[in-house]
């Protein structure tokens, strides 16, 4: 029998989640928790801001800030910007973006006067790696868009000797946990080469990649931290796109992080209808606890279709089948394949965990 939690719009198609005698949901429990808690630097914005400049000084950035395009990282190189800061806008095209993106990213680094870096993934090896994790019927797919943008901001800070990455990543739009199974982890290089190993037919040659060992040598030898760096200020969604469209003429999607084409037919496509996962739960539950949303307007965007358009939805899949190559009987059978643990294949998981768990002990020590 289906639940849906009594203060945000978490259900029970998340597999790990737990009520308590009112119905409220451990996720937004959890979430409103961590969002009275301070930065994981300690700081507040004016001394991190003042530390990433003295860290930069005589060099040609003091920061990296990834950028997607979408409204997160746009957000930060804008703050970063009018903060002072000389950030390198970091951008990983792996053949997906939409054109929309395409604007949002020429119209923030024309008009905030930063540079740009683009690496530009093969798009043969794209495609192949991607048909591997279709292949493979995993529920990450994203898996390697993430950890190839996550090995791509460590590569251009080392390059520049820089400490600081600043992320879009926000306890405001996205800080509630993700349900277990929903993703993977992130720095699992491990599992991206054993799938490609399995079922691709090229070498991984252009495509960023990044291990558990690759995340601790940058962060503990290398020194290079991620921030979250929306968390120094009252980030609101909505007032942000405001100030976006007058300031660069930024436009808005639909949902988030659908500025790539393949993310939004992935996100709002194959995990409804192949893993039964609307991750909009997610994040309009995460709008919600941290007072941008009411829960009757999440629950009234929830009754419409991921595709407000329905007829983008059906150009969204004729356009992804065709460039992927896949015909639709193939891909309707991918739909109706049972899903597959990425342990399944291989994977550092463990690793992350034991390291996880050793450093929360000495934290706590």
């Amino acid at each position: 029998m289906n639940q849906t939690c009594t203060t945000c719009v978490m259900d029970t198609s998340a597999p790990d989640i737990t009520f308590d005698a009112s119905g409220r949901c451990h996720f937004c429990r959890d979430f409103a928790t961590k969002l009275v808690a301070v930065p994981a630097t300690g700081q507040n914005a004016e001394s991190f801001i003042a530390a990433v400049k003295a860290a930069g000084r005589s060099k040609p950035y003091d920061c990296i800030v990834g950028l997607s395009g979408g409204i997160d990282s746009a957000y930060v190189l804008y703050t970063a910007v009018r903060q002072g800061l000389r950030p390198l806008a970091v951008h990983l095209d792996n053949g997906w973006n939409s054109e929309l993106a395409t604007h949002n990213i020429a119209n923030l680094v024309r008009r905030l006067g930063v540079d740009l870096h683009t690496h530009v993934i093969d798009w043969e090896e794209n495609r192949d790696m991607q048909l591997a994790f279709f292949k493979a019927n995993v529920v990450d797919i994203e898996l390697l868009m993430d950890n190839a943008m996550l090995a791509l901001n460590y590569q251009q800070a080392a390059r520049y000797g820089l400490r600081h990455i600043l992320a879009g990543t926000n306890r405001a739009t996205e800080g509630m946990r993700m349900p277990e199974g929903w993703n993977h982890l992130k720095f699992d290089a491990t599992n991206i080469r054993a799938i490609q190993r399995r079922f691709g037919t090229m070498p991984i040659k252009t495509h960023p990649l990044i291990s558990v060992k690759g995340f601790v040598f940058n962060e503990f030898v290398r020194r290079i931290k991620w921030t979250p760096f929306l968390d120094y200020f009252d980030y609101r969604k909505d007032e942000a796109l405001k100030l976006l469209a007058a300031e660069v003429d930024y436009k808005p999607y639909p949902y988030k992080h659908y500025e790539s084409v393949f993310t939004r037919f992935y996100q709002g496509y194959i995990l409804p209808r192949k893993f039964g996962i609307d991750k909009r739960r997610l994040h309009l539950s995460t709008l919600v606890i941290s007072g941008q949303m009411t829960r009757a307007a999440a629950l009234v965007q929830l009754e419409q279709s991921p595709y407000p358009d329905p007829a983008q939805l059906r150009d969204d899949m004729a356009f992804v089948l065709k460039k992927l190559g896949f015909s639709e009987a193939s891909f309707y059978a991918y739909l109706d394949a049972p899903r597959v643990e990425h342990a399944t294949y291989g994977s550092e998981k463990w690793l992350w965990d034991g390291l996880l768990r050793v450093y929360r002990a000495v934290r706590g020590a």
